[in-house]
């Protein structure tokens, strides 16, 4: 028996030396293909502050948390079973979905600067679109719901990288780095984006440190280059994040098109970055990102361009008219309830 109880435990040490290597493994492919969904982690981070802006400072920490909530719902419950299903029954489907999200996103990013060109057609647009409301909870509802739609395509990209950087292997394990990335992901850029947005908060409290020594002096400079600064800081964030969906949407449907057999647009905009990192060696790199970049913005800018007038003339009215069934469809049920 004691021989026995001795294999027994040997088994369950050998187990749990096993699980902790499959432990450590896990983390280390989520580490990496999360650094490989690096640059639409930033865009993400970039894009939320511009729906916070605006409220008052009680309704930051809520907004964002609504905002985080949202985003988790979105990795976990839907895109991840959704990747691993049609990673397996129709992994064909997931290169069109994403251009699709891409479009969303170009369209989003032009519209904010359509209002900024064309303020007067812009609002009409919106109205068209059904999109203005007037309390103020519609309006943070609002704000709230365009942000996880705006965060929908942006999670699904950083999923669909990190599916594609996990090697093959059980569903189990691309399920669990699926949610490690996702979970830990979402940390990051909503507690990036509290910190973001409450600095001036931070900035206030420091400048009226009363303390008057040397420590306190520095504080207090710190506290008022903070309230200074962070209303700039927050309209360049808000460009950057404008910029970052346009790009972003533009890329998906730079590398879409390629995996399409269409790898013109693909193929000029790496030349240009090519070229332009040989004929410039400062900061090749940099330079290479910077024109590949605007590269895809360009495409995301066009792609925008054509997708606002489909939204209002063509997705609109048949929205509006699908929406006008509903009642129908409710009167008639109640007058067959009657009967």
């Amino acid at each position: 028996m004691s021989v026995g109880l001795i294999a027994l435990l040997d088994d369950i040490a050998a187990l749990a030396k096993v699980a902790a290597a499959s432990l450590d493994d896990i983390a280390g492919q989520a580490a990496k293909a999360g650094a490989k969904a690096a640059g639409v982690v930033i865009d993400d981070a970039a894009v939320t502050p511009r729906y916070v802006t605006g409220f008052s400072a009680a309704r930051e920490l809520p907004i964002i948390g609504r905002i985080a909530l949202g985003s988790l719902k979105n990795k976990l419950l839907i895109l991840l079973p959704a990747a691993l299903v049609l990673s397996l029954v129709a992994p064909q489907a997931i290169t069109p979905l994403l251009m699709i999200g891409g479009l969303y996103l170009c369209y989003e990013g032009v519209e904010k600067v359509y209002a900024l060109v064309l303020p007067h057609a812009a609002h009409a647009h919106e109205t068209a679109l059904e999109t203005t409301s007037l309390d103020a909870k519609s309006v943070e509802d609002e704000k709230v719901a365009g942000a996880i739609k705006t965060d929908f395509i942006l999670s699904a990209e950083i999923m669909a990288i990190t599916l594609a950087a996990v090697p093959s292997g059980s569903m189990f394990t691309q399920a669990l780095i699926l949610a490690v990335v996702g979970l830990g992901i979402t940390v990051l850029v909503y507690g990036g984006v509290a910190l973001i947005v409450k600095a001036d908060d931070l900035g206030l409290m420091l400048a009226r440190v009363q303390t008057t020594s040397a420590m306190g002096a520095f504080l207090r400079s710190i506290g008022k280059g903070l309230v200074t600064g962070m209303p700039y800081f927050l309209k360049v964030l808000g460009i950057v994040g404008t910029a970052a969906m346009i790009w972003v949407g533009g890329g998906i449907i730079v590398h879409g098109l390629e995996a399409y057999g269409i790898g013109g647009p693909a193929h000029l905009i790496h030349d240009a970055g090519e070229a332009t990192a040989h004929a410039i060696p400062v900061l090749p790199s940099v330079l290479r990102w910077i024109v590949e970049a605007a590269g895809a913005g360009i495409v995301g800018i066009v792609a925008g361009l054509i997708a606002i007038p489909v939204a209002g003339y063509a997705v609109s009215p048949i929205w509006r008219y699908l929406k006008s069934l509903l009642p129908r469809r409710r009167k008639e049920a109640l007058a067959d309830g009657k009967k």
